[in-house]
């Protein structure tokens, strides 16, 4: 792959638009842009699965009510 390539800028209504070449596209669907100093950096956003948001989660410190207080063993309940 290579490292650099020139392109070409234009213009959409009122957006600097650039055209990115297929071996610099990006496997996602949206993008992050940031400048640093003269250059422009585009990151792209990757989804997280919801079991790598749950392990991020920090723990949960509050006592929660016993909600089974006052109901039948589940053994002498008849189906």
């Amino acid at each position: 792959m290579l490292a650099e390539r020139y392109v070409k800028l234009f213009r959409s209504g009122k957006n600097q638009t650039i055209r990115i070449p297929r071996e610099f596209e990006l496997n996602a669907q949206e993008a992050i842009i940031r400048r640093e100093g003269n250059r422009l950096i585009i990151e792209p956003v990757l989804k997280k699965s919801l079991l790598v948001v749950l392990a991020e989660l920090a723990p949960i410190e509050e006592n929660f009510p016993d909600v089974d207080t006052g109901l039948a063993p589940l053994d002498d309940i008849d189906l």
